[in-house]
């Protein structure tokens, strides 16, 4: 192995750069995940409402997704990856302006369908720029590595989110985020990636439609991105309304402050960052197959008694015993896609594989919210772990068990 195998990641200076660019940016994003949900809160004391708010920005990534794979696979990723950034920080950023004549509740259901219609072509592209930072040997450890520093700067982004809240409003908190995706795409300036694609001419819809079946095709034919696909569906219905019955429970259920919802969801980050340092070398020990439906189980397992929770510790530790569940089978599901994926269909296989998963999570955080307003957080909680424990052990008919060690 050469010994530039052998070289820690944090040498490599445009792995270095990139991670440090979009570790900032998640600090900010902590800002927005704390403060849009509690703004809609402080204006409609609706918890359905809340998810209203989710479920419309998860309609607008999904829909994006259908196009995104195309765009990435078609254009410099990088110079993509910036225009994004830019485009978030100009959303975000007119939160706080249009405040200062008042609350613009109506905005926030402009502002954050397109952040998220945005930010789903970000992350299709993010996808895709991986494999032109390192290695393909090295793709879960930089995975790993970029979703632990990621969940350290989760830790942080809400416990400073509730701070700024607290003292300065939610529209300042989300300002900041604004600022983050600013500072971001300067620091992706400097980043160079290795290009390995085919230009992409067609403008007929002939041509348009074979490209976006492409990656239809290949995610189809692949049995274990075929069968995570389907699973994760499932799980993304069941989970996606999850944070904003969390933020609810603890400042509904539990009486807690904008200071105690930043505390909750900083200290269950830490479950993200032990999951994301875990992840590699738990696919190494025990395989794909296991480690993706292990990690399942335990989030599920979690998510089920999370409800019955009735002091902030122990919603804490078990929202982060939710997450790193959740971020272990994320990253493992994230690595097989990028290393059995060839690198100029990656950004349209990708998106179909998010725009099919994704696809119920509208739906799912609609339902979830609603049914934490009109039956309790307990039930709700108890039905969605459930149903998760549920996927895991469906995996273990399909071929995800039989998936080979990384």
């Amino acid at each position: 192995m050469a010994e530039t195998t052998r070289a820690p990641l944090w040498r490599d200076r445009d792995f270095t750069v990139f991670w440090s660019a979009q570790t900032l940016s998640v600090i900010g994003d902590g800002f927005a995940a704390l403060a849009l949900p509690l703004l809609v809160l402080q204006l409609t004391g609706s918890v359905a409402l809340m998810g209203v708010l989710t479920a419309t920005a998860g309609v607008a990534a999904v829909v994006t997704a259908v196009f995104a794979g195309v765009l990435v696979d078609r254009v410099d990723r990088r110079r993509l990856l910036i225009g994004c950034d830019v485009v978030r920080a100009a959303l975000f950023a007119a939160v706080p302006v249009a405040w200062l004549w008042g609350p613009q509740l109506w905005l926030l259901y402009l502002v954050l369908p397109a952040g998220a219609a945005v930010g789903m072509v970000f992350r299709v592209a993010y996808v895709a720029a991986v494999p032109g930072l390192v290695d393909v040997g090295r793709i879960t450890e930089a995975n790993g590595k970029l979703s632990a520093s990621y969940a350290v700067a989760g830790v942080g982004g809400p416990l400073l989110a509730g701070l700024v809240a607290a003292r300065f409003g939610y529209p300042a908190a989300i300002a900041v985020n604004a600022v983050s995706f600013a500072v971001a795409a300067a620091a992706l300036g400097a980043v160079r990636l290795r290009q390995d694609r085919p230009a992409r001419t067609a403008t007929s819809l002939a041509g348009l439609r074979d490209e976006l079946l492409a990656g239809a095709r290949f995610l189809w034919r692949h049995p274990v991105l075929r069968s995570l696909t389907l699973l994760l569906s499932a799980f993304f219905f069941l989970t996606y309304g999850l944070d904003d019955v969390l933020i609810y429970h603890v400042r509904r259920n539990l009486g807690g402050s904008d200071r105690t919802v930043g505390l909750v969801l900083g200290a269950a980050a830490v479950g993200t960052v032990l999951g994301s340092l875990l992840v590699a070398p738990l696919r190494r020990r025990i395989g794909f197959g296991a480690t993706w439906s292990g990690s399942v189980a335990v989030a599920g397992s979690a998510v089920a008694v999370l409800g019955w929770a009735h002091t902030v510790p122990w919603v804490a530790s078990l929202a982060a015993v939710y997450l790193g569940g959740a971020a272990v089978g994320a990253i493992c599901s994230l690595s097989l896609r990028q290393e059995v994926t060839p690198n100029p269909l990656l950004g349209r296989v990708t998106a179909v594989f998010w725009a099919t998963h994704y696809s119920l999570g509208p739906l799912g955080a609609a339902v979830v919210t609603w049914g934490a307003g009109a039956y309790g957080v307990p039930l709700v909680c108890l039905l969605a772990g459930s149903g998760c424990v549920l996927v895991a052990l469906a995996a273990l008919v399909t071929p995800v068990r039989r998936a080979q060690p990384g």
